[in-house]
C-alpha cells in the first residue's frame, strides 16, 4: 500500500493527527523509535477535564486521580485555589497512549514501532506522502526539512513515591527561583497510594537531578514524602517557545506537539494544545487531500486557536522567571488581598488564561 500521510512519532499528538486523517479514508502510518508506546512516561499527567473533552480520547481509562485545585507555595506565604467541581485528572500516560494507539489502529491507522527513521526513510516517505513530524521537543523532522529548530528548553526530572498523600484532591506548586529557577517544583497526588515530586529549571541552572534531590530536602516536602520508598525516576526536556515554522506547504511537512513546541511555558503542559494542534493539522491535511486546500491553512488554524493562549502563557512565564523570591512573594500576597483565590477558584483555567483574563473584566465591569 502507498500511504499517503506518514506520522513520525506515536505519542498523544502523533496518534490523534494519524486518528482523525485515518478516518476520513486516507491511508495513514505511525512511526515511533520504541517499542513500547508511552514508556517511560517522562512527561507528567495532569491535564484539565475542559481540555481532555475536546480530544475525542477514551481517557477515562487512564484515570488514577481528580483534583480540583492547588496549594500555591511562595517562600513563606502561600495560596490555596479550590473549585467545587473537579479540574484536572491526573492521568498515567502510559495507559493513554495505548488508549490512543488503539483508537488511531481502529480507524484504519497502521502504527510500526521499533522503527528509526533516519534521513533517507524521511526523504524516501517525502517522496510520495505527506509527513507529520510528532517527534518530539529535539524533532529529527523539524531539523531534517530546515523548520527550525527549538533553543529554549526546560529541563526536568520526576520520581513517583510510595506514600499515601495528606489530600488527594489538589497538587501542591512551588514557586521560588532559587529553588526551581524560570520554573517551579511540584507534589502531585498520582493516586491514593503514590505521589509524584518532580521539578523544572530553565537552561544554564545546572542538572535538573541534582536539583530535584534538594527539593526533596525542604522541609514541607520531605515531611509529606516521609522517607517513603522512590519507585522510579525520570529526566526529560519541554520545550519553551513555538518553533519557527509549523508547516512547509511545499515540502508538504507539518508539525505537531513537542515538535511543534505547542506547550504551555507556564506549566509544561502539551497534551491539550498539541492534541488540538494534532486535530487541525488532519483536518488541513483531508482538506487538502480532498478538495486541494493549501497546508498553509494549518498554521492559520493553529494561530487563531491558540496563538493567543500561547502567548499568554510565554508573557507569564517571562515575568516570573525575572522575579526573586522576595518580589514573588510580594505579587502573591497582594493577589490574595485583591481576592485572587476566590475569582481563580471560581474562574480559574489552567488552558485558557485568555478566556480566564475576559471573565475578570466581564466581573468588574458588572460590579
Amino acid at each position: 500500500m502507498a500511504y499517503k500521510v506518514h506520522v513520525v512519532g506515536a505519542g498523544t499528538s502523533g496518534l490523534i493527527a494519524a486518528r482523525d486523517i485515518a478516518s476520513a479514508g486516507i491511508e495513514t502510518r505511525v512511526y515511533d523509535q520504541k517499542r513500547r508506546l508511552g514508556y517511560p512516561p517522562r512527561a507528567s499527567g495532569i491535564v484539565s477535564i475542559k481540555g481532555l473533552e475536546t480530544l475525542g480520547i477514551p481517557y477515562k481509562q487512564a484515570i488514577t486521580n481528580t483534583l480540583y485545585g492547588a496549594n500555591v507555595h511562595v517562600g513563606d506565604s502561600s495560596m490555596r485555589i479550590m473549585a467545587k467541581k473537579p479540574q484536572a485528572h491526573v492521568l498515567d500516560r502510559e495507559r493513554l497512549n495505548r488508549l490512543c494507539y488503539e483508537q488511531a489502529a481502529s480507524k484504519g491507522a497502521e502504527v510500526i514501532t521499533g522503527t528509526n527513521i533516519d534521513a533517507d526513510r524521511l526523504d524516501a516517505m517525502h517522496a510520495g506522502g505527506i509527513i507529520i513530524g510528532a517527534d518530539g521537543a529535539v524533532s529529527g523532522v523539524a531539523k531534517h526539512f530546515g523548520m527550525g529548530g527549538i533553543t529554549k528548553y526546560t529541563l526536568t526530572y520526576k520520581a513517583e513515591f510510595e506514600v499515601a498523600p495528606n489530600d488527594t484532591k489538589s497538587v501542591d506548586l512551588f514557586f521560588d527561583n532559587a529553588v526551581a529557577p524560570e520554573f517551579f517544583a511540584w507534589l502531585c497526588p498520582n493516586s491514593e497510594h503514590v505521589v509524584e515530586a518532580g521539578i523544572g529549571i530553565g537552561p544554564g541552572h545546572g542538572n535538573s537531578r541534582a536539583a530535584f534531590e534538594r527539593f526533596l530536602k525542604m522541609k514541607y516536602v520531605a515531611g509529606v514524602l516521609n522517607g517513603a520508598a522512590r519507585l522510579d525516576g525520570y529526566a526529560s526536556m519541554i520545550p519553551m517557545q513555538t518553533a519557527r515554522r509549523v508547516v512547509d506547504a511545499k515540502k508538504r511537512v507539518l508539525l505537531v506537539g513537542d515538535a511543534a513546541g505547542q506547550v504551555k511555558p507556564t506549566t509544561g503542559g502539551g497534551i491539550v494544545f498539541g492534541g488540538g494542534a494534532a486535530m487541525l493539522a488532519a483536518r488541513t491535511v483531508v482538506r487538502h487531500e480532498r478538495e486541494g486546500a493549501s497546508l498553509e491553512e494549518y498554521r492559520m488554524l493553529f494561530n487563531k486557536g491558540y496563538g493567543t493562549d500561547l502567548k499568554l502563557h510565554a508573557l507569564v512565564s517571562c515575568i516570573y522567571s525575572r522575579l526573586g523570591a522576595g518580589h514573588l512573594e510580594f505579587v502573591m500576597n497582594t493577589l490574595k488581598t485583591l481576592g485572587a483565590e476566590g475569582f481563580l477558584s471560581a474562574y480559574g483555567d489552567m488552558d485558557r488564561p485568555g478566556l480566564m483574563l475576559k471573565r475578570f473584566f466581564l466581573r468588574r465591569a458588572a460590579e
